[in-house]
């Protein structure tokens, strides 16, 4: 079992360049990346993306990118972009009478008249490619390594949270096996209230009457369902199936449910109260299976 938070940082430096990769992952309901890149990787973003997809199920993805190049950096004149700027600034000067010369420092300030020369070797490119994911690779490694800490820490307040609904679940038991009893005495005391001048009560009426009255009240079957639940709950918190999280949701929805019947049905304050604290529980378990992938 892991969580969805964690970071991860992975650092390369050659001769020709020097980058950083950082992930930093929360808890969302579906996988969701977000990558910043610098525009010499932005022709991996959908590379990485299948990295992560691939190591990941749920949870937020922030990919923070940082890129030096130790290469020269040449830049080229954009020169029908120049020739197109000198024709506009002439065809200006004679609409309107401005006097004034065209220097080159007006020229190098013009937005893109000088750009960085197109990288043409594709060999560098391969190599940067290369760095790149491989760097990306080690910061999910240890993203996943942080995750998996802090999954077996959450499976741990996880297993403490299930022990206190299982130890409830006795008490819970023992109650409702005496509803039937419970159930004959009470409708007893009534029909001898009603029946005072009428004799005796017809005890296989008064058998009956309760047998039904406990029927209304039977919560074996939720309590055999919560208990599976519990069971299928700490196999999870052991799994290394992706969508751990997803089935935590299902079982703990599951288990509120048996909990909510439990209320309807028995009136029995130990039932109630102890019912109650099993959605006490449940509720907590929820909240920290929100951070469960």
């Amino acid at each position: 079992m892991k969580s969805m938070t964690g970071f991860g940082r992975a650092a390369i430096a050659t001769d020709e360049f020097a980058l950083t990769v950082e992930l930093r992952a929360v808890n969302n309901r579906f996988l969701d990346i977000h990558a910043r890149l610098p525009s010499e990787l932005t022709a991996l973003d959908l590379p990485f993306r299948k990295l992560v997809q691939a190591r990941l199920q749920r949870g937020r993805v922030d990919a923070t990118v940082s890129l030096t190049q130790h290469r020269p950096v040449t830049f080229v004149v954009n020169l029908p972009l120049v020739q197109g700027y000198v024709a506009a600034l002439r065809e200006a000067q004679a609409a309107t009478g401005v006097a004034g010369d065209f220097d080159l420092s007006l020229i190098a300030r013009l937005p893109g008249a000088i750009q960085p020369a197109a990288e043409s070797d594709e060999a560098f490119t391969a190599r940067l490619a290369e760095g790149f994911l491989s760097a990306a690779g080690q910061a999910l490694d240890a993203l996943d390594a942080m995750r998996q800490t802090e999954g077996r820490a959450l499976a741990l307040e996880i297993a403490a949270r299930l022990d206190a609904i299982a130890e409830r679940i006795p008490a819970i038991e023992a109650a409702a096996a005496a509803v039937f009893d419970t159930q004959r005495a009470r409708l007893e005391r009534r029909m001898q209230a009603l029946l005072r001048d009428l004799g005796s009560v017809d005890e296989a009426r008064l058998a009956q009457e309760a047998a039904y009255a406990a029927e209304r009240c039977d919560i074996a079957e939720e309590i055999a369902r919560l208990r599976s639940h519990v069971a299928q709950m700490r196999d999870l918190l052991t799994s290394e199936t992706p969508g751990v999280g997803k089935a935590m949701d299902f079982l703990l929805q599951e288990m509120n449910r048996e909990a909510n019947t439990m209320l309807s049905k028995a009136s029995e304050s130990e039932i109630h109260d102890a019912a109650l604290a099993i959605k006490a529980e449940v509720e907590k378990i929820k909240e920290q299976a929100q951070n469960v992938e």
